[in-house]
């Protein structure tokens, strides 16, 4: 397995990133290079970090016996040595190692023993091809291995020479250096490898029904050394069991590692089984505390009870209209006092709130409101909450009426669909109020706190703003819409507010920071929660100068729509800032994820791949959308229970926090606005002067950029723009429309966004 030696000792994270490179090795200058890399041998969108961590990947489960010790103890020598018996003659080389040998099954030989490291490293890397080091009678070589083949498909693949992987090569002075090599006890190691230590970072010598790990503690831990040999003996036995069967498809975990891994993305807990919706518990707080304040807006500001009163009024008029349990009404109204009494109304109603941003473009509002099938609009050309107030209804409290339970809709939010039409999540009662339990306590939530409805009722983040902030008895602050878009202007009112709960996207909070530079007064803030899109943790170091961790408490919370808006929590203190820490946290009390394999099976922790999430905030599906839901929400063959395969790509660390890193598809978050890529490719598609499409990110300033092969005769770029922007809001529409006369592409037929130009300037 060729790969690139990393300072400090590999760690069950940095296997993982190790691995990936396992495809290919740079021959040094004049050298022929081996055979290059094939489809499927470099997974995308993993970015390496040398920082390991400290513990490690798990445990193997075979007794290994380390070099010097008694046989049986099963523990790995704590001792390092300049070296080992094993290589004898040459210099010895300054790297420290240690040894680890373990048993292996009857009948094994070189080949499977390769065949099964192979498989191993492949697991972890997500690639379907690794290299592996070994010595031939001619020299150094490295054997490919592919996974989806079986051993007999490796034994007729020749060994590729090497003839650069001798010893004593310095490691500024060619390609790098293979870091698992598999070796026979009689390998011709003194003819090409006079050293005193192991010729890889790791190298497996097979002596009889024993193997020997001799490893350089620079590079790997001992603690991985022995997972490895655990996750080998596994395979190995399956191999030599059936030779017919693709090393893929070995299983690494026994029953009880793999219930371990199944846990360890999230611990069984029970939360308080809910009773009513969440009106019934707002409704409380109106009998609590009366008189507290409960939404204001610039100077209009309604206490609990006058808020309570105003949805039930709305609740009356909207159930005379017909709205009630299994319908839906659209609310499309301007950032006010009327929005929350209004989504407040709609569930007093029973029935579900489908929120529609009134700034969207005309034609986004009607595919919405077609789409949801609503039984009413409010707002936007629709019922306005003026009229629904005005109504003397038989009831005006709302109270009269069947009402919605935890079961049933509370809300339908749309997020970007990659077929170009958007797709409604369905969300219960029962999640909403889970996620308020989950977190109320440890986040300290409660009546004292006043918290800013910063972001977009359209926008997922704005359910745990409006119902985090009413369901605990604080006090809902709404920012207009001018505010939000001025950083001071906002600053200025967290201040005369006393904002003490301040939800916001990574972009956003970098321009309240910079405005807080600037600023004579310090905020009062207790807990800044972050989402919506990939946080660096980087950008909080000068933050802390001015707002210290017991003061102001900074939690990263991973999530998605279709999970009910958080999924995990990591708090951020100065160390972790400094250290650029990726890590997201752990599931939230009743959620809980799985890092899982493009075959669905669990990947063992440091590895990387498709995040599942289970548990609590598992929303019913989309709407209208039986096909895309069955293939999106699955059944949890471990827990029980549904889990909502998410397109993002992570891995779980041993002590169970996740880090997330990225998307698998094309979709991508500006602002905190989840955008498919393909959505906004479509609709320039749309207009037939359109040939080709490429959609591209500028993550520096969170900007879409078009680039479009146009037909003779077609409009200029900036007229298509308009007309995007006329179907697409705002955040969809490319910040720029660049002709070419044809995309670059790639070798193999795709995309070749690194040939793309620079924009066109606006």
């Amino acid at each position: 397995m060729v790969l690139v030696a990393r300072r400090g000792p590999l760690t069950g994270r940095a296997l993982g990133e190790l691995a990936v490179e396992a495809a290919g090795i740079a021959s040094p200058a004049g050298a022929e290079p081996t055979a290059g890399p094939e489809p499927g041998d470099h997974p995308e969108g993993v970015a390496p970090d040398p920082a390991g961590q400290s513990q490690s990947a798990g445990q193997a489960e075979s007794p290994g016996t380390a070099a010097g010790e008694t046989a049986g103890t099963g523990a790995a020598d704590d001792g390092e040595h300049e070296g080992d018996t094993a290589w004898r003659g040459g210099n010895p080389r300054a790297d420290r190692t240690a040894s680890y040998a373990f048993a292996v099954p009857a009948g094994t030989d070189l080949l499977a023993l390769t065949g099964a490291v192979g498989a191993v490293l492949a697991r972890f890397g997500g690639v379907r091809r690794v290299r592996v080091g070994t010595l031939r009678d001619e020299g150094p070589a490295v054997v490919p291995v592919a996974v989806d083949g079986t051993l007999r498909a490796l034994a007729a693949r020749p060994a590729e020479p090497a003839p650069w992987l001798v010893a004593g090569r310095t490691p500024d002075a060619g390609p790098p250096e293979a870091a698992v090599g598999v070796l026979t006890a009689d390998s011709p190691a003194d003819t090409y490898l006079p050293s005193l230590t192991p010729p890889w970072p790791l190298t497996l010598t097979l002596r009889g029904s024993t193997v020997t790990c001799d490893f350089r503690t620079g590079v790997w831990s001992a603690d991985v050394v022995a997972t490895v040999a655990g996750y080998v003996t596994r395979v190995l036995g399956q191999l030599l069991a059936d030779g017919d069967r693709a090393l893929a498809d070995c299983d690494l975990f026994d029953d009880a590692e793999r219930d371990r891994v199944a846990a360890l993305g999230g611990a069984a807990v029970d939360l308080p089984e809910p009773t009513g919706g969440i009106h019934e518990r707002v409704a409380g707080w109106a009998r609590a505390t009366p008189d507290a304040p409960a939404v204001s807006y610039g100077d209009d500001r309604l206490t609990y009870a006058q808020l309570d009163a105003r949805a039930g009024r709305i609740a009356a008029a909207l159930r005379a209209r017909g709205c009630g349990p299994g319908t839906r009404v659209g609310v499309c109204l301007e950032r006010s006092v009327d929005l929350v009494a209004a989504l407040l109304g709609v569930l007093r109603a029973g029935a579900a709130y489908v929120p529609i941003d009134p700034t969207y473009p005309a034609e986004r509002i009607r595919y919405t409101v077609e789409d949801s099938r609503v039984t009413l609009l409010v707002g936007a050309d629709g019922v306005e909450v003026d009229e629904l107030l005005a109504d003397d209804p038989d009831d005006p409290a709302g109270t009269g009426a069947a009402t919605a339970g935890p079961d049933d809709p509370a809300y339908v939010i749309y997020t970007s669909g990659s077929t170009g039409r958007p797709k409604g999540v369905q969300v219960p009662h029962r999640n909403v109020l889970a996620l308020v339990a989950a977190t109320r306590d440890e986040f300290g939530l409660g009546p004292a706190d006043t918290w800013t409805m910063f972001h977009s009722s359209a926008f997922d983040f704005s359910v745990w703003e409006i119902w985090g902030c009413l369901l605990t008895g604080g006090h809902l602050v709404v920012v207009p819409h001018l505010v939000v878009r001025d950083p001071a202007e906002f600053h200025a009112l967290l201040r005369v507010e006393r904002v003490t709960v301040l939800n916001q996207t990574p972009s956003a909070f970098a321009q309240l920071v910079d405005a807080d530079r600037r600023a004579a007064h310090r905020l009062g803030l207790r807990l800044v929660v972050f989402g919506g899109e990939p946080l660096d943790a980087g950008m909080l170091t000068g933050w802390f100068d001015r707002y210290p961790e017991r003061d102001c408490r900074m939690v990263n919370m991973f999530g998605i729509t279709e999970t009910t808006v958080h999924v995990t929590a990591q708090t951020i203190d100065r160390g972790l800032a400094l250290a650029g820490t990726r890590s997201v946290g752990r599931p939230l009390p009743g959620w809980y994820v799985h890092v899982l394999d493009p075959a669905g099976r669990l990947l063992p922790p440091g590895a990387a791949g498709e995040i599942h999430v289970g548990g609590a905030g598992v929303a019913d599906g989309y709407l209208h959308r039986d096909e895309l839901t069955a293939q999106r929400f699955l059944p949890d063959p471990w827990r029980g229970g549904r889990m909502y395969r998410s397109g993002d790509r992570g891995r779980l660390l041993p002590d169970g926090r996740l880090e997330h890193l990225g998307r698998l598809d094309d979709q991508v978050k500006i602002r905190g606005y989840r955008i498919e890529l393909d959505e906004i490719r479509q609709v320039l598609l749309d207009d037939p002067d359109v040939l080709a499409v490429a959609v591209t990110v500028d993550t520096a300033d969170a900007r879409l950029h078009a680039y479009v092969v146009l037909a003779d005769g077609a409009d200029p770029p900036a007229e298509l723009r308009r007309r995007v922007a006329r179907i697409l809001p705002e955040y969809m529409v490319p910040a720029t429309v660049t002709p070419l006369p044809a995309l670059p592409l790639t070798a193999n037929g795709k995309l070749d966004a690194a040939r793309l130009p620079a924009p066109a300037a606006r």
